[in-house]
């Protein structure tokens, strides 16, 4: 059985050989993360570099995501790295204090508006929600709050607002120069963070497109801003991420699995493709196997239908990257077993398609899904029949046959397509489809007696122009 969900995974110290990259790819690596968060530029092209080498050797393609760190807020330095703070003691923040001036008093904050953000009684949850303070009063800049719940405070550790509201912008100049290094890395994807709303999406946009890079935009919805702005962040969106560190953190843990199965199914409908992001097997940093809940996590999301799952520290920095991503394939194959809850015969059905692709390839999933084809192809120029179809829950595999490298690397992270190098010949269409079927059988994706739909367009080279779709005979040429 073929794996429909995609696997996402961070590229970090623990993948920086290209041994242990092929081993991942061989794994089921689908697309590798970059986390402009970590490393210069150097690192960046480097690991790119490498992850496309031990591709290449791999006989596989595979997609690069550059995430943007975005404006994660963060308080700044303590004289002695870190305090011990204590229930019902005070403690400030203030924007104007020096870098490295932090006590047991007080630290400085690297948001110079925080104090025109906050009022008195909100709640700031630092280090992921592990310490939480309440606002008393605001002096100037400084920022005057009693201990909820104490602990550790180190270095740098992130502050989130309870319930949203910090009005950081979501591109900060670091991020401006690391789009710019996208474009030159030409990259699949670009995943931005902290997104507000669709106008952020498309300023990200702007500026890839204007720097030469024609990769994917992903929008990470991290931010209570974004869940309220949901529908234009999809719309202005190629991919969403569904980032539940900082999400969690914002909105309340006991929210956050509903929100996770509203993206998930908003995104589908609005046919864009979705992952599903954060701690989905962090106990395998340091441990061989996945714990029972994290199994139950990772199948949940592929049940609910997310396109692609996404691994971080786990592939970074972890002691098992390549056995980190072996197990989640195979959590993924055991979920995509168990019956989905969406009926194939009635998906869309009062719909009108205002595409001719988008009409073409719903009439092929119906098809599809009402005879006994083994394989769908679609030879595409740019993906987006693909994704269409990849829209309709199915077993049937997806091949896009593509002659575009850069078309292949995106596919890698719809649901269910799978990428294949092939050169379209226009002009010769009995050589064509005897090529197609030559492919196919070459590759062991069908077998001789087999039915098999095909979707095409007129225009060779026309992206978008897909408007056929045939039903073929798999038979061998000897």
């Amino acid at each position: 059985m073929l794996r429909r969900t995609k696997i996402v995974a961070t590229l970090g110290p623990a993948s920086d050989d290209k041994e242990t990259l092929c081993d991942m790819i061989n794994a089921g690596l689908d697309v590798a993360r970059l986390n402009f968060s970590h490393g210069d530029a150097a690192d960046h092209i480097r690991r790119a570099d490498l992850l496309r080498s031990a591709a290449e050797s791999c006989g596989r393609e595979v997609g690069i995501m550059g995430d943007l760190q975005g404006p994660k807020i963060r308080i700044r330095r303590f004289k002695e790295h870190s305090v011990s703070l204590v229930d019902g003691e005070r403690f400030f923040l203030d924007s104007t204090l020096d870098l490295m001036d932090g006590d047991q008093d007080g630290v400085g904050v690297a948001l110079d508006s925080l104090h025109e953000d906050v009022s008195p009684g909100d709640i700031l949850l630092l280090n992921d929600g592990m310490i939480t303070l309440e606002i008393v009063s605001i002096d100037g800049t400084r920022i005057h709050t009693t201990v909820i719940n104490g602990g550790i405070l180190s270095d740098h550790k992130g502050i989130n607002l309870k319930g949203g509201g910090l009005s950081a912008p979501a591109l900060t100049e670091i991020d401006k120069q690391n789009i710019r290094l996208a474009a030159e890395m030409n990259l699949d994807f670009l995943a931005v963070s902290f997104v507000r709303n669709g106008e952020d999406v498309e300023e990200a946009r702007r500026l890839l497109k204007e720097a030469g890079g024609n990769g994917l935009i992903v929008a990470k919805v991290e931010r209570v801003e974004a869940v309220e702005n949901i529908n234009s962040i999809i719309e202005a969106s190629d991919v969403i991420m569904v980032a539940r560190g900082d999400l969690g953190v914002e909105i309340g843990y006991a929210e956050l699995i509903g929100i996770q199965k509203k993206l998930i199914r908003k995104t589908r409908k609005a046919h864009k493709i979705v992952i599903t992001a954060t701690q989905m097997m962090e106990s395998m940093i340091q441990n061989p196997i996945p714990t029972r809940a994290e199994v139950s996590d990772v199948s949940n999301a592929v049940i609910d239908g997310t396109d692609a799952v996404m691994l971080s520290g786990e592939t970074a920095m972890g002691a098992y990257p390549a056995g980190t991503i072996a197990a989640m394939a195979e959590v993924c194959v055991g979920a995509e077993k168990f019956p989905q809850p969406i009926s194939q015969t009635s998906h869309r059905m009062q719909d009108h398609f205002g595409l001719v692709d988008e009409a073409i390839a719903m009439a092929t999933m119906y098809t599809a899904n009402h005879m006994s084809v083994k394989a769908i192809i679609a030879l595409t120029e740019s993906g987006s029949t693909t994704r269409w179809m990849s829209r309709i829950r199915s077993d049937i595999p997806i091949y896009a046959f593509t002659p575009y490298v850069s078309t292949s690397r995106r596919v890698a992270m719809y649901r269910g397509v799978y990428p294949v190098q092939f050169e379209i010949d226009g002009e010769n269409p009995r050589s064509l489809y005897r090529d197609i079927v030559d492919t196919l059988l070459a590759n062991k994706l069908v077998e001789e007696g087999d039915f098999a739909l095909l979707t095409k367009g007129e225009l060779n080279g026309v992206s978008g122009s897909t408007n056929s779709m045939s039903v073929i005979k798999i038979t061998s040429s000897s």
